[in-house]
């Protein structure tokens, strides 16, 4: 009699265009597994810890009531389950990440004979397999996406609840998904949430998302971050419904894909710039230290800056587990470029709160804003944070929405309180720099580093 196997799920929460799971169902039972790990739960923060169990639970309805869930290293976790049921095959989405690599190669080893079979990943072109023609990868976005397109992929895997008989974990030791609960609003989690904000934004921003995406006063994003994260939809199946559409705005967003595609694929070649500088002579970055810096670097988290759209966008972050894109660069050049803090300290503040925290995205983001990435910004770029707000948020909606204090503040004036008659607002502090003198500061130190 064939074995059964089992579907290791990770980044991969859904039962739609799985190709792990076609893989898996070969098999004639499956048991669905998730492993929650400390070493990825312990950084994550309380958002994406909520979204990730509300995915769980979803999950868990959609295969009737039949996800295995354990607690504890997956090194151990995953071949004891294999053997519990007598497995002969364990699948999963390749994980390209750093730590998921080294995981999945314990993992593999512990397995010991029984297969360990990795088919698809979170991405439409697994990371590393992009390359120039003389085999190096790319270092450059715009030749990167050229080649991705070229490259193309698959068609959505045809999968669903149906496609396995799935195992009854009821005799099985289990731990319950944690209930937890934080006075946010986060996004709503699982498949089918994803799928119907998919759907929204096809049927309203998205033809005039190359506009509108920069616009945090408007509702013109796609609201996909967080769902691609956690493989709650594939980008595949994105694409595939990109793919007849030809308007500017769905040019732009199958870019935005390739962008992550593009990030994910330099952590793959570069496992270490997840912590350190792609671009080493940034080593030798001056940056501010000691007290003065640390209080500026708390003020930053806590959105009391005294720049409006800066201090909208933190306070956002902190009360929604997600920070519109253009504000997202916005407050990172402040923090590195007016307040002198080093990238990852702001990276890894990102990471804790963002539900849609995906390390090649994030930690390369800030990169080029930081200028000390691949293809990075260059670093003359310094966002003037008053004037980034009054193109941008031209009537000030986006700050009176997250900056109570501002609430009365009418139109443009929002965006620089300190000129009204009376000074700003009781309760919302001045600014705690003067941009002018600071990116002057920045040019210095940057000048010194690239000479």
């Amino acid at each position: 009699m064939t074995p059964p196997s089992v579907l290791w799920f990770r980044r991969d929460l859904r039962l739609s265009d799985h190709a792990a799971l076609l893989a898996a169902a070969e098999s004639p039972r499956v048991l669905a597994l998730f492993v929650l790990d400390e070493a990825l739960l312990k950084p994550a923060g309380e958002p994406r810890r909520v979204f990730l169990y509300g995915c769980l639970r979803e999950l868990d309805e959609a295969i009737g009531g039949r996800l295995l869930v354990r607690h504890g290293d997956p090194a151990k976790v995953v071949p004891e389950v294999a053997a519990e049921i007598g497995a002969g095959s364990v699948h999963v989405s390749a994980d390209t990440a750093p730590y998921g690599r080294a995981r999945d190669e314990r993992v593999r080893k512990a397995l010991g004979d029984i297969d360990f079979v990795r088919t698809g990943s979170p991405y439409a072109v697994t990371p590393g397999r992009v390359r120039k023609g003389d085999g190096t990868p790319y270092r450059v976005f715009t030749p990167f996406r050229k080649a991705w397109l070229e490259h193309g992929w698959r068609r959505p895997a045809d999968t669903g609840p149906d496609t396995a008989k799935w195992v009854d974990p009821r005799s099985l030791d289990q731990v319950k998904i944690p209930e937890l609960r934080v006075d946010k609003d986060v996004v709503a989690a699982g498949e089918r949430a994803a799928l119907d904000a998919w759907r929204d934004f096809l049927d309203g921003p998205l033809p005039d998302y190359a506009t509108d995406r920069d616009r945090p006063d408007r509702a013109g994003t796609s609201w996909m971050a967080a769902y691609l994260r956690w493989g709650c939809v594939h980008p595949r199946t994105l694409l595939a419904d990109l793919a007849p559409k030809r308007s500017e705005g769905s040019q732009v967003f199958r870019s935005e894909l390739a962008w992550r595609e593009f990030y994910a694929d330099v952590l793959w070649h570069r496992p270490e710039t997840a912590r350190r500088n792609y671009d080493e002579r940034f080593d030798r970055m001056e940056h501010d230290t000691g007290k003065e810096a640390d209080r500026r670097f708390a003020d930053w988290c806590a959105g009391r800056t005294g720049y409006p759209i800066v201090d909208a966008g933190m306070r956002q972050l902190l009360a929604e587990g997600w920070m519109h894109n253009r504000v997202r660069m916005i407050v990172a050049s402040f923090l590195v470029k007016d307040l002198h803090v080093p990238w990852w300290l702001g990276a890894r503040h990102f990471m804790r709160h963002l539900v849609d925290g995906d390390l090649a995205s994030n930690q390369h983001n800030w990169q080029w804003v930081a200028g000390c990435g691949t293809d990075a910004a260059p670093y003359f770029r310094i966002f003037n944070p008053v004037t980034q707000g009054e193109k941008f948020d031209p009537d000030g909606a986006y700050v009176r929405r997250y900056v109570p204090e501002l609430a009365g503040v009418q139109g443009k004036r929002a965006h620089r309180p300190w000129e009204l008659p009376a000074g700003p607002p009781q309760g919302y502090p001045a600014p705690i720099v003067d941009h002018a003198h600071e990116r002057q500061v920045s040019l210095a130190r940057y000048s010194a580093v690239k000479g």
